[in-house]
Order: C-alpha cells, then structure tokens, then sequence
C-alpha cells in the first residue's frame, strides 16, 4: 500500500510526544512490510522541509494553521493520485481529511481534548479546539476509527460515534536492554516523565514531595521532558523549598530515560488526560509501579492495587498518600512491581503493528457494495 500520515509532527520535531512515538513505532514497521509510507508534519524552525527516519518518507509543511490548510490541500490536490489510503491521526486538531478526498480514510485517535483544552491554552484558543473537535463524529461516519485506548473510545462514543467503527489497538512498548535493580533496593526516587504542559498537573507531584519530603528526607524527583510549563515547575519548585530534591533532566534519550525509570522507586504521572500512559508501560518493562490521576488513558495503562495506584482526586494529599505506601513498604511495592514486569509483556509494537496492517488493508479492499 502506499499510505499518506498526517500529524502534527514528527519523531524529530521539538515537540513530540508519546503520540509521535507510537505512529513512528507503528509506521516504521509497515515499511519493512513492504508499504510505501510518507509522513506530513509541520516545519518547526531549523527543520529540513524533507527527512528520511526509518524507511518513512517525512514531508514538512507549514507551521501552526497553515500547516493544517497545507495538509488539507495535499489531500484534495494529490492523494488520489498518489495515496492507497490516508491515515490521519486525532491527536490535536483534526485535518477533515474525509472531506477533501475520495480515498479511504482510517482515523488513529490518540485522545481528543475536549474541556482539558482550557487547562492547557488561554481561553479563546481552547474554545477554537473545542469547536474543531465538534465535527469529527459527522467527518468519521461510517469510516473505521482506531483509539489507543478503551478510554478514547468511549469518548468517541459518547461524541456520536458508532461502536462498531472503532477498534482499539494498545501501542507496544520498547523493552530495556539493561535488567533493573530489585525495587526494595531503590532509593527513594520519584519520576515523572513526559511534556512539561499545564493539563499534565506535574506540580501535583512537587506538592506531593513538599509532604513527603520532612518524614522522607532523602526523597528525590526528577522531572524527565520539556515543554512550556518548566518554568513555573521550576519556581513551584523553588517556592515548595524543594529546590535541592528536583532535578530536571530536560529532554533525554531513550537510554537515559530508562535509566531514571530503573532507578525510580515510583513513577507518577497526574495528567487530567493522555490517549494511553505509555510512560506507565515504559516504566513497568522495568519493575517500577505508578501513581497515576483516575483520567482517561491512564486509567487504561494501570491495574489498579496491583501495578500502581490511580488517584481519583486532583489532590496533593491523595498523592502523597499513595506515594508513601510504595516508598515505606518493601513488600508492597515489591508485589507491585512484580505485577508490573508480567502486566508489560502484553504490550508489543510487532502485535500493534500488525492490527493496524488489517485495519488499513479492510479499509482499501473493495467491498461487494462498493464494487
């Protein structure tokens, strides 16, 4: 096949996120089955308008909104003729890529952001993206839809969607290539890896260590990501005198970021909404188990009381709550992360690529009404 992917960015852009990883994950591989790939992303500064990364062919066009009419006109101007099928991917604003074409279309649902829009950009703005979102049950209908999530379906669903369009496919996971220390022998380290935004409630951690920290003096937190919140972390930081506990690493390698995940005697993650907590996953192929927020996507990556704790509460005590059992207690937090290791291996990217395979090869076979 040869398959047009539109998102916002690229492994490579500034920017990316978990989002961008799974796509990679999942369009690398159908290049190595045979596929034609070509990826459509925004041109961040300094960026080359074109890169090749793993067999996938990257466009990079635009920036911001005229990125998403860039994107918009390819597919009205070019994909009949050079396009099997268009995958675009729902993860920020959606492309209406049903609208400018006649090849099939498969939408790859990470999350949409609803109401969490206002808790990441000012108002006016947030507004825009929560009125984008509003057509995408009438732009989707009767087209297939994978969500990342049972999460993310459900609120497909709850927007208008028919079940019976939408499969989810859980992303795989990269498995590390260094075993981890057994986590009763860990020090008492906190970690949080991920963008650095508003509607990702990071400083819940930091008021969660600032209780912590007089009972647990040698209690550290590192901060693993980057992105337009750091520096109100920094100073949250600052003024919780927790100053000399955190560290932020900044942006890091994947080997880097295992290695803060090995050490972690707790990984959290208090977003109020993720596709799916892939970070979660990444941490539990090392033994390390979480506390998450109860929100959408993460409550999918996590087996509550057994491979972390899910806090229902946007609540720094609730958190440090939590957080305290698996720093105190050896039994505990070593039956979790034994939990943790066994709950991991389900996830495979070679099984998510293959069902994303079906899904594209369903969407371009002819059926006998459309023959």
């Amino acid at each position: 096949m040869r398959i047009c992917v539109l998102n916002e960015r690229d492994p490579e852009h500034p920017r990316a996120g978990g989002a961008e990883t799974h796509v990679h994950e999942l369009t690398r591989r159908l290049v190595t089955r045979g596929h034609e790939v070509h990826w459509r992303s925004e041109r961040a500064p300094g960026m080359a308008a074109n890169a090749e990364l793993d067999g996938v062919a990257i466009e990079r066009v635009g920036r911001g909104p005229t990125y998403y009419l860039a994107a918009f006109r390819h597919c009205r101007r070019r994909a009949e003729a050079r396009w099997d099928v268009v995958v675009e991917c729902l993860n920020k604003l959606p492309f209406f890529a049903t609208a400018a074409t006649r090849v099939p279309v498969v939408g790859l649902c990470h999350h949409l952001f609803g109401s969490a829009a206002f808790a990441q950009v000012p108002w006016p703005v947030a507004a825009g993206v929560w009125l984008l979102e509003r057509p995408i049950p009438l732009a989707f209908r009767g087209r297939p839809l994978v969500a990342i999530s049972q999460s993310t379906r459900d609120d497909l669903v709850a927007r208008g969607l028919s079940e019976d369009q939408i499969e989810v496919q859980v992303p795989g996971v990269d498995r590390p290539s260094v075993p981890a220390p057994p986590i009763a022998k860990r020090a008492p380290l906190l970690v949080y890896v991920g963008r650095l935004e508003p509607y990702k409630r990071v400083d819940l951690l930091l008021e969660a260590a600032a209780q912590l920290s007089p009972e647990i003096p040698e209690l550290r937190v590192a901060i693993v990501g980057r992105g337009s919140a750091e520096s109100a972390l920094r100073q949250r930081a600052g003024a919780l005198g927790l100053a000399d506990h955190v560290s932020f690493p900044g942006f890091v390698s994947c080997e880097e970021r295992d290695d803060w995940l090995a050490r972690a005697r707790v990984c959290v993650c208090p977003s109020v909404k993720e596709g799916f907590g892939l970070t979660v996953i990444e941490a539990n192929t090392l033994g390390t188990p979480n506390v998450v927020a109860d929100a959408p996507g993460l409550r999918d990556s996590v087996r509550p009381g057994e491979t972390g704790f899910v806090v229902a509460t946007q609540d720094a005590r609730a958190y440090a709550a939590r957080l305290r059992e698996l720093l105190v207690d050896d039994a505990l937090a070593t039956r979790f992360s034994e939990a943790a290791l066994a709950w991991s291996a389900r996830f495979d990217w070679d099984r998510a690529a293959s069902a994303f395979e079906r899904t594209l090869v369903r969407a371009t076979t002819p059926t006998p009404e459309s023959a």
